[in-house]
């Protein structure tokens, strides 16, 4: 791996908290992804199941893990398998992790070896009641393919009809939510390199760059610093392409006057940041655009003043869309005829702001956490209000990412430009 290695004192304690939470006499059983393939003999990059790095700091394909904390034999409490390095394996793609690696890597003192899985997890399947199985239930998650989870969820029901099952995914939801100190550092230094990237970026930028060149003046500083590249697909928005969420074409040329809209952010680690900075080509905002930019920056400050423990996420979303309104209105975008005769399901505010403000942030950019809950100390969100004006070809978008404390919320991206005068002197 790229990164510097991980204290497994992070997977011991993941698990503990994991265990703590499961039933007696029960089990549970937790997959790597697949390496997905791509056409002829390719594939993509491996990206480790989120839950899987959680519970062992295992970065590999083709493992499995099983937590029995009321198994028969002590040694079989944690087990770890793992794919045994072949000769062919050794030539052709390297040495997998040794079993005192794997210990080293996850504190998991069990190891066996992948293809022993089966003979093994049937004898501990005679002293489980029930079995906790693991699957993706993230709110926004659209599957069209089977996972190794899947695949192995489906064998085991079918084969093991008679035992009781759980799901995990809500314990993971509520644990992986809360934020150890050494994943806030994580993120910290996932943040730290986003920041190199954008200040490279603001001595780039000029009238006739094109999008693209942009974003490989990000990839390069991404990877010079040890990050496997975007923690998601960057956005590289001027002009009216600012206004499309999810623009991510990234093929046009960036023209004097327009405003660049930049959703990015490195990962390190598995680890995630998400960053969004608008910056104007010409290196001067116009004043409708620096007026528009602030009425954002306002509405990012005010909201992340309200990332504190006790809020509930429904409320805040809609105290922060009548923080909006208000912007709005001074901007000349609605009037108070158009809030007076509003839809309370579809306000107003939402013609120029039609997403939400804030996500929860981890091993996944949209990582899970549970939304009917008020928030706690230690966890950690975006924070990304929006104007988009796409009759001015105009989209301003600014993101933070805010960590949760007992006192004031603290900004993880606190150092990288954010205040229009900065960034005008920086690019200038």
């Amino acid at each position: 791996m790229r990164y510097s290695k991980i204290k497994n004192a992070l997977f011991i304690r993941n698990r503990d908290l994991f265990t703590a939470k499961m039933k007696p006499k029960s089990l549970a059983v937790f997959c790597s992804n697949d390496i997905m393939p791509t056409s002829a003999d390719g594939t993509m990059p491996f990206r480790q199941d989120s839950d899987m790095f959680w519970m062992s700091g295992v970065d590999q394909e083709e493992s499995r893990l099983i937590v029995f904390p009321d198994a028969s034999a002590a040694e079989h409490k944690e087990i770890l398998f793992l794919k045994e390095t072949s000769e062919l394996i050794a030539i052709w793609e390297g040495a997998k992790l040794t079993k005192e690696e794997a210990l080293e890597v996850s504190g998991i003192i069990t190891v066996y070896w992948i293809d022993q899985f089966e003979t093994i997890f049937e004898q501990l399947m005679q002293d489980a009641n029930t079995v906790y199985l693991n699957s993706n239930e993230h709110a926004r998650a659209t599957i069209n393919v089977e996972t190794r989870t899947a695949r192995f969820n489906k064998w085991c029901q079918e084969k093991y009809n008679s035992h009781q099952y759980e799901k995990a995914a809500p314990f993971m939801h509520s644990l992986r939510a809360l934020k150890h100190p050494i994943e806030i550092n994580l993120i910290q230094h996932a943040c730290n390199i986003t920041e190199k990237g954008f200040r490279r970026v603001l001595d780039f930028v000029k009238p006739g760059v094109m999008e693209y060149e942009i974003e490989a003046e990000y990839i390069h500083e991404f990877l010079r610093n040890r990050s496997k590249g975007f923690a998601y697909e960057p956005i590289i928005a001027s002009g009216l392409n600012a206004c499309v969420l999810h623009y991510i074409d990234n093929n046009r040329e960036c023209k004097s006057g327009d405003v660049i809209l930049m959703d990015v952010g490195a990962e390190y680690a598995n680890y995630t940041s998400d960053m969004t900075r608008c910056i104007p080509v010409s290196g001067r905002f116009t004043d409708r655009q620096k007026d528009v930019y602030n009425s954002v920056l306002r509405v990012m400050r005010a909201a992340t003043e309200m990332l504190r423990p006790g809020t509930m996420l429904a409320e805040y979303h809609k105290q922060v869309g009548l923080i909006m309104q208000s912007e709005l209105i001074g901007l000349g975008l609605i009037s108070q005829h158009d809030i007076d005769k509003q839809d309370s399901k579809n306000p107003a505010y939402k013609k120029y702001f039609m997403h939400g403000t804030s996500h929860f942030l981890g091993l996944d950019v949209h990582d899970v956490g549970l939304w009917d809950k008020p928030i706690e100390k230690g966890m950690v969100f975006t924070c990304e209000p929006g104007i988009y004006i796409r009759e001015e070809n105009l989209g301003i978008r600014l993101e933070n990412d805010i960590l949760v404390t007992n006192n004031n919320p603290f900004d993880l991206m606190q150092n990288i430009p954010l205040e229009a005068e900065e960034i005008e002197s920086l690019m200038n």
